[in-house]
């Protein structure tokens, strides 16, 4: 990135998904499950005697789909070596099938795979060892995030690293929020407070962020205003996020219209701004066909 009032750097040498064909192949593998169960729950219903609710294995393979997807992304944006990789590559794999599997298959049987009470020995074990899958999925999270604070890793493609953090800044908070979900045996709190709302917004802050870093390196304005734009919806967005958990923690539900929720919508109304008017810029500029590096991912 050039100093000053320069245009951003257009010269990346790492590529989103470069290298993650496996990782897209086992996020779309999980949205082939949510089409599989949504089209089940259509025809026979989703409610599974006695525990069992389809609707929440769909949610689930679609949003795990989407988190895989979001980290095959950014996965060679990191700088690690290829053994590094392969290894969380492999990791994020298997944990993923085995997350997969247990939430497809339980929920079909009747069973909540999260919080079962079921006598079979079977399926406790398989519940704990989906305590295990999560928490494996956690920790290599936080070992993917950690090249990225590195202060020489803002060299390569800055604005896209910079949202890049901020989304798992974001991500963190989803973590924690499933743990206390994993604590309380459920997703509600108080009279109306709900985990969920909070844990998804969280996990989507890896699309959202990421794409407005992005959006913004590819509308090649000045570098300052361009860093200026994701910090500004960067923040927001964390905010509105702190917001939510600050209502969920009151045990009160996020949309009721009181100032907490009031204030995270506004947040949110601003990263949108933000985002739409640098897709707009993008959109407006000429296509730059004499340099090929302009097409970029």
């Amino acid at each position: 990135m050039k100093a000053g009032n320069q245009k951003v750097d257009t010269m990346p040498g790492m590529k989103l998904f470069d290298g993650e064909k496996l990782l897209v192949i086992i996020s779309m593998l999980g949205f082939v499950l949510a089409v599989g169960v949504a089209v089940y729950i259509e025809l026979y219903g989703a409610i599974t005697f006695p525990k069992g609710d389809l609707e929440q294995a769909f949610s689930f393979n679609a949003a795990i789909a989407l988190f895989i997807l979001s980290i095959a992304a950014i996965l060679p944006i990191t700088g690690l070596s290829s053994r590094k990789r392969t290894a969380i590559r492999w990791t994020f794999t298997l944990t993923t099938l085995y997350a997969y599997a247990v939430e497809t298959i339980q929920h079909f049987r009747g069973i909540n795979p999260r919080f079962t009470r079921a006598n079979s020995a079977i399926d406790s074990i398989a519940g704990a060892l989906f305590g295990l899958d999560s928490l494996l999925i956690i920790i290599v999270t936080v070992l993917l995030a950690i090249p990225f604070y590195r202060k020489g890793q803002m060299n390569e493609r800055p604005l896209l690293v910079l949202g890049i953090r901020y989304a798992l800044f974001s991500t963190i908070i989803a973590f924690a929020s499933g743990i206390w979900m994993i604590a309380l045996q459920g997703r509600y709190t108080g009279e109306a407070g709900n985990l969920i709302v909070l844990h998804g917004l969280s996990f989507h802050a890896l699309q959202a962020l990421t794409l407005l870093g992005w959006v913004s390196e590819r509308t090649y304005t000045c570098s300052r205003h361009a860093l200026r734009r994701i910090h500004f919806g960067g923040f927001a967005w964390t905010l509105s996020i702190v917001l939510i958990g600050l209502q969920t923690a009151l045990g009160r539900s996020v949309f009721e219209l009181t100032l907490l929720p009031a204030l995270s919508g506004t947040m949110l109304l601003i990263w949108l701004a933000i985002f739409v008017s640098a897709v707009f810029k993008m959109l407006r500029l000429k296509p730059m066909s004499a340099n090929p590096s302009s097409h970029r991912n």
